[in-house]
């Protein structure tokens, strides 16, 4: 999976752009607020058609515009599909080969993997980050796994709905999320055992073992976790009523990542929680890559942060021959110890230049 031929157009910083991106490394050198970062932002609006640096999109658009467009054509195997975003004041919209067509159409087109510092929100952040962290990648990995979350969360607004009108009918919805909700449970599980075995044998800094937990724990078969959610929401009904809310379920479980056992979110310093993230991005590579027989395009900022020159130019090499990789550094003697068969840009004031 890859990005060919990039255009971008009003986004952030950059007024226009057009790059010829290589199939391996791409390597982007430039100081602090020069537009790396963003190129980065843009290729993954591109995938998810959302910004992994806020939950603001039409913020995107540069300071003057009045809308911006990312298009590239994205490449997966021997298919070829044009995509591209445009987001305005009031919409945002999507298209694939000419065509504006829905989120759910457009979803799976292309999937990135992102490491930037504006992510360790994952690590530090409230909980519904770090099951958001698991649903998406599942969810880029299965378009099952999409469906049975879009369900559940269905059924959760409408039993929160019942809840709070307190017009009856709450046991049909009882069932409903017992039943979509065993099945996220234990696709979700599936997912985390995958991603904490790619945890053990992937990066780790100064001999921290990294893992990942789920709570509570889910019955290895569809009926049990079903029954076992059933019974969690008959223990909290009277909370629930009270509150007028789902209390238990996926939504609410407990996503904990962990080093040398311990709850990250908690303790970890901002080094360890550096090093965590970037294990994190490079084991959902990993299982993506040994589920799909390809890996998903990895955009890395500011990896010389992490890592010293040894181990990045290694890391850059491992996943550029497996794949392609867009990496930013503001250092440019670091880009040209590890640049070997790269293809590396300048960058300055949003503007382009290839070296």
């Amino acid at each position: 999976m890859r990005v060919g031929q990039l255009e971008l157009r009003d986004f952030r910083n950059i007024r226009e752009a057009e790059l010829d991106l290589s199939p391996g490394l791409n390597i982007f050198v430039g100081q602090n607020a020069q537009g790396k970062t963003s190129l980065l932002e843009a290729v993954g609006l591109l995938a998810r058609g959302r910004s992994f640096r806020t939950e603001e999109t039409r913020g995107l658009i540069r300071h003057g515009a009045l809308s911006l467009r990312v298009r590239a054509a994205a490449c997966a195997d021997t298919d070829t599909a044009a995509l591209e975003v445009e987001v305005a004041a009031d919409a945002r919209r999507l298209f694939v080969d000419g065509r504006e067509v829905a989120p759910r159409a457009y979803q799976g087109r292309l999937d990135v993997v992102v490491y930037a510092t504006e992510r360790l929100r994952i690590v530090h952040g409230p909980m519904r980050e770090r099951r958001q962290f698991l649903d998406r990648a599942a969810g880029a990995l299965w378009p099952a796994y999409r469906q049975v979350l879009r369900d559940y969360e269905r059924v959760v607004r409408q039993r929160n709905a019942a809840l709070e009108s307190g017009t009856g009918g709450l046991d049909a919805w009882d069932d409903a999320l017992a039943t979509v909700g065993g099945r996220l449970r234990l696709r979700r599980a599936d997912y985390a055992t995958r991603l904490g075995e790619a945890l053990a044998r992937g990066f780790r800094a100064a001999g921290e073992a990294y893992g990942v937990t789920v709570l509570p724990e889910t019955p290895p078969c569809a009926g049990e976790a079903t029954s076992e959610l059933r019974r969690q929401i008959e223990a909290r009904r009277r909370d629930e009523r009270r509150a007028r809310r789902s209390l238990v379920g996926p939504h609410r479980d407990t996503i904990a990542f962990t080093i040398d056992g311990t709850d990250a979110s908690a303790w970890a310093s901002a080094g360890q929680a550096r090093s965590l993230l970037l294990a994190l991005t490079l084991a959902s590579l990993e299982v993506y890559r040994a589920e799909r027989g390809r890996p998903p395009v990895a955009l890395l900022d500011d990896l010389d942060s992490e890592l010293d020159d040894e181990r990045a130019g290694a890391l850059c090499r491992a996943i550029a021959g497996r794949g392609q990789a867009l990496v930013t550094t503001a250092h440019s003697g670091w880009a040209e110890r590890v640049a070997a068969g790269a293809r590396t840009f300048h960058v300055a004031d949003g503007r382009f230049a290839e070296a």
